[in-house]
């Protein structure tokens, strides 16, 4: 109830609120019973608020807008004192009102939203905000280090050194750093002198610039898919026979050279085992591979073109280990075409799943260009 309380006092509630005057223009307080009809709201609400602090309630005032919090404030170094037929009569108006109540809907939209919280998605919220010209709630920091170096070197190219270097300070060291690696020399070197600057910024201040860098972010249109065009194709080729794969490459690569380079960046088969995977995790392939399948692909490898992958698998096990698969692999005897690719492309598969299991990193391919087979 007492969290109801500041909302509910008779200049928050539609009592006519009539404005404050002047001292002199404030209604006698000595009297009997019905004195509370010569008061005006502001005047009753400082007489309710007065008397629950002195029975010791936690009345929530600072919920109520703060115009109306200086007008109490106002009114109550006016008040002297009330008679006890006054106070009766108003504290019984009061709570005639707060019986009254069925429903009590949060002040503003700000209040609105909150009470909404975790009922409404956030993006609805920062929006409802943005269109009444309303800050984001929260801090909007942690969000923001979430974004990558290449989001962030773009924002910072078109914000001032200052701005740039209060970014760069709220930045993990080693975030920071790689996003310094991104940035022009000349600006890089600006924005490290700039955060010596940075002493004597206030949180306020600090505050604001992240929620105008994060609007920024906000204003980009939102996409249908979560990665990029040339990811997307990347995987689905990855998918594909290597016949297919190759033609389309070659074909895509007379059409748009850059966009072919960006693909091929994404494509991971078993040619590019050798390239792509340190060899002090080949035996974690070996343990995460079907011993069957990983037989059955190295048997058909040297056939297939690719007999330098198999020597890459071989040449990075114990003597042992090797031993046993190239006398398990010359056991199988000759293997269908059709075979070894699917065995090399579930071997793909195992390697991709230690991938995203954390358990292996793929080396990623350097250079502007990533020449086609």
């Amino acid at each position: 109830m007492q969290n109801d309380v500041g909302s509910q006092l008779p200049m928050a509630m539609d009592f006519g609120s009539s404005p404050l005057g002047s001292p002199s223009d404030q209604p006698s307080f000595s009297g009997g019973s019905g004195k509370a009809n010569s008061l005006n709201s502001v005047s009753k609400a400082a007489i309710v608020v007065r008397l629950l602090l002195k029975e010791g309630a936690d009345i929530p005032l600072e919920q109520l807008p703060e115009e109306l919090q200086a007008k109490l404030a106002q009114q109550m170094s006016r008040m002297g004192l009330v008679d006890r037929d006054t106070l009766e009569d108003v504290v019984q108006e009061f709570a005639s009102q707060v019986d009254g109540v069925g429903l009590h809907f949060p002040h503003g939209l700000h209040a609105a939203i909150e009470s909404l919280d975790g009922r409404i998605s956030v993006k609805t919220a920062d929006k409802l905000r943005k269109a009444a010209g309303m800050p984001k709630s929260g801090d909007p920091w942690p969000a923001l280090r979430e974004r990558s170096e290449d989001e962030l070197a773009e924002v910072m190219k078109g914000e001032s050194i200052e701005v740039a270097a209060v970014l760069l300070s709220k930045l993990d060291t080693e975030k920071a750093a790689a996003l310094l690696g991104q940035l022009p020399g000349p600006m890089a070197r600006k924005i490290t002198h700039a955060v010596s600057l940075t002493r004597n910024v206030t949180p306020d201040a600090v505050l604001r610039i992240g929620q105008s860098l994060a609007e920024q972010f906000d204003d980009q249109p939102d996409l249908a898919f979560d990665v990029g065009p040339d990811e997307r194709l990347g995987a689905i080729l990855n998918r594909t026979s290597a016949s297919v794969r190759d033609e389309v490459l070659g074909a895509l690569n007379d059409i748009d050279q850059p966009f072919c380079t960006q693909v091929k960046r994404h494509i991971f088969t078993f040619e590019h085992i050798p390239d792509r995977i340190d060899p002090m995790d080949v035996p974690k392939i070996i343990r995460a591979a079907d011993q069957m399948t990983l037989v059955t692909a190295l048997a058909g490898a040297e056939a297939a073109g690719y007999g330098e992958v198999a020597e890459f698998i071989y040449r990075n096990l114990s003597t042992r280990m090797s031993d046993n698969l190239k006398e398990e692999t010359g056991e199988i005897g000759t293997v269908r075409a059709e075979d070894v690719e699917a065995a090399m492309q579930q071997v793909i598969t195992a390697i991709n799943g230690e991938v995203e299991k954390g358990e292996i990193k793929l080396i990623p391919l350097d250079g502007p260009d990533v020449q086609i087979e």
